[in-house]
């Protein structure tokens, strides 16, 4: 069962916040965070952004993605309205990053990003977003507002104990080189981007 593990008050360029660390043991070195803004109202509907980890985008700024841009426009959002980040480690849909690197270079070679997990032999899509739930339950909240274009997180949200009062999309413009990688997150995943972004 999931616990808290560790927290602490963290300053960033876009505030501060509460991280807390979760996961079923102590010494996990890779625990899921759960990051909430300073002036969450937990009596109202929260908002709430399921983020999985993206090293690439979130770290080394790749433009194959958006991750790292959506974490950040998250991060700027709840701190600004309140709201809980719940960042999920789950890199690559939940393949890891060697796998993803390897899914990567087959991309080059023409494949989509679903083809090539794929053409490896993995899921199109591994994560699971009921450890969100459980660490929203955990911390008490009881509805929310989920900051995500992903179907799949707000049926995840419909399906649980926990109230979903909207859905707030989350979109980033595409790039030169994100509009693929856009476009079959929204002609596979289903995922609700308008068509002049994507």
């Amino acid at each position: 069962m999931i616990k808290i593990q560790a927290e602490s008050n963290v300053p960033t360029e876009y505030g501060t916040f509460r991280m807390i660390a979760l996961s079923e043991n102590e010494n996990d070195w890779m625990p899921h965070m759960a990051i909430i803004a300073e002036n969450t109202d937990f009596s109202k509907p929260v908002n709430v952004r399921f983020h999985s980890e993206c090293i690439t985008g979130e770290v080394f700024h790749s433009k194959k993605c958006e991750c790292g841009q959506q974490l950040d426009a998250a991060m700027k959002y709840i701190h600004e309205n309140g709201g809980i980040i719940i960042y999920l480690r789950q890199e690559g849909r939940n393949i890891g990053i060697i796998n993803k690197l390897k899914a990567y270079a087959l991309q080059e070679q023409g494949f989509d990003t679903v083809e090539a997990n794929l053409k490896l032999g993995l899921p199109a899509d591994d994560r699971n977003f009921g450890v969100a739930i459980e660490i929203l339950t955990l911390l008490n909240v009881k509805d929310i507002n989920l900051l995500t274009n992903n179907p799949e997180k707000v049926k995840y949200v419909v399906e649980s104990n926990i109230h979903l009062n909207a859905r707030l999309p989350l979109q980033i413009p595409a790039n030169e080189i994100s509009r693929g990688y856009l476009k079959t997150k929204k002609d596979y995943f289903g995922h609700l981007l308008d068509d002049n972004e994507s």
